[in-house]
């Protein structure tokens, strides 16, 4: 096990109702804040109404900040910046799912930048300083409500980057499971795929003696499964959701990557498939994950045989550890495919025309500065070439 310091400060209000109490929970925080969201379902689900009249009960002022997208844009985060410094802003309440909240914690420390918050996120400059963000969970996916994390496409450049930092933990979040119900089945699918995934970028590492994350995670990894069908098939199953939730929120929390070397292979080429593709994060990790497995399995047997059978439930002879490793592999395919995700690039729309340019740009290629990603096996834009060719 590697040193770690883990430090995840994010306070969690979960349960029934505990949205209509945003206005007493910010109230010590803050005197004006900014409203984030996306479209128009918070109004028509009446959580847009809820949270104004309890921001407004408790004496909050507020300004408005709408029309955050899928794959979150540059373009708003630097209007929100700009509008929090007019209006003096002390706060953004982010309402809505990863998107949502990663645009928000962007403008967040966009406020005290001296400069164009991009620079940020190109050059991974460290930040002094960020408004406080508060959240209300309304899909459970991206972890966001509780890390320090937050992605950002550039619509101009084609360019999907990540950046992380404590100071942009959020201060609270709510995570009410009836929020939850009237999401799109393929929302779900979308989200149970990305939760996994950030449990996998963990998981599969080279660092031994890890038995207690290795439980986390595996234990983190059954539970999303077993909940994502029953509220595949009931999405008003409270006790579901509520699972799935909470799950999601320690599947990025930091917690289960503590002392071990970690991945992010997936995370990365799926980056570029929805900065050029605009497709829906999950459903790009739902076909790479399977592929890159499949291509670096043989880098580390051992722990792709402990997934096959303490995941996957594979059974079979550990003298034949490729069986086992495959069927695993197969299985977590058709568990994605029961949840209605596609299993190849074609199968989002996406060809081969622009492989090579994706692969180039994951690793730096492209831009002069090549720099093998991945933790348990690094990768090369060759590699990462083959990846995109085994799933397209």
């Amino acid at each position: 096990m590697l040193n770690f310091d883990f430090y995840a400060p994010a306070r969690i209000l979960f349960g029934k109702d505990e949205e209509k109490r945003i206005g007493d929970l910010l109230k010590p925080h803050s005197k004006k804040a900014l409203l984030h969201y996306g479209g128009g379902s918070i109004k028509k689900s009446g959580l847009y109404g809820t949270v104004t009249a309890s921001l407004k009960k408790s004496g909050i002022d507020f300004v408005e900040l709408s029309g955050v997208k899928p794959n979150p844009r540059l373009s708003l985060v630097r209007t929100g910046i700009e509008l929090c410094k007019k209006e003096k802003v002390d706060l953004i309440l982010a309402v809505g799912g990863g998107s949502v909240i990663d645009s928000a914690k962007a403008i967040a420390m966009g406020v005290y930048y001296n400069g164009d918050i991009w620079e940020v996120y190109e050059t991974h400059k460290t930040i002094e300083k960020a408004l406080p963000v508060a959240t209300i969970l309304t899909i459970p996916a991206a972890g966001s409500e509780s890390s320090g994390d937050t992605v950002i496409t550039n619509e101009e450049k084609r360019l999907k980057i990540g950046y992380g930092s404590a100071r942009l933990r959020p201060l609270l979040s709510v995570m009410n499971p009836e929020l939850f119900f009237t999401l799109p089945k393929e929302q779900l699918a979308y989200g149970v795929a990305d939760m996994m995934s950030h449990v996998f970028e963990r998981y599969f590492t080279n660092t031994t003696h890890t038995d207690l994350t290795d439980g986390l995670c595996e234990a983190t990894l059954k539970t999303l499964m077993k909940n994502a069908l029953l509220a595949h098939k009931n999405t008003r199953d409270y006790d579901a959701w509520s699972e799935l939730g909470f799950a999601g929120t320690v599947a990025h929390n930091g917690l289960v990557g503590m002392g071990r070397a970690q991945d992010w292979a997936c995370h990365g080429m799926e980056h570029e498939l929805s900065a050029i593709y605009d497709v829906a994060h999950g459903a790009g990790l739902a076909i790479l994950t399977p592929g890159w497995m499949r291509y670096v399995y043989k880098d580390n047997v051992n722990m792709f045989v402990q997934f096959a059978v303490n995941v996957m439930g594979v059974e079979g002879s550990y003298r034949d550890p490729d069986a086992v490793i495959q069927e695993g592999i197969a299985r977590l395919r058709d568990f994605f495919g029961k949840m209605g995700l596609p299993g190849t690039l074609s199968g989002l729309g996406i060809g081969e025309d622009r492989l090579e340019e994706m692969a180039k740009k994951s690793t730096g290629e492209a831009f002069g500065r090549e720099q093998p990603i991945g933790g348990l096996k690094k990768l090369y834009w060759r590699d990462v070439l083959e990846i995109y060719n085994l799933v397209k």
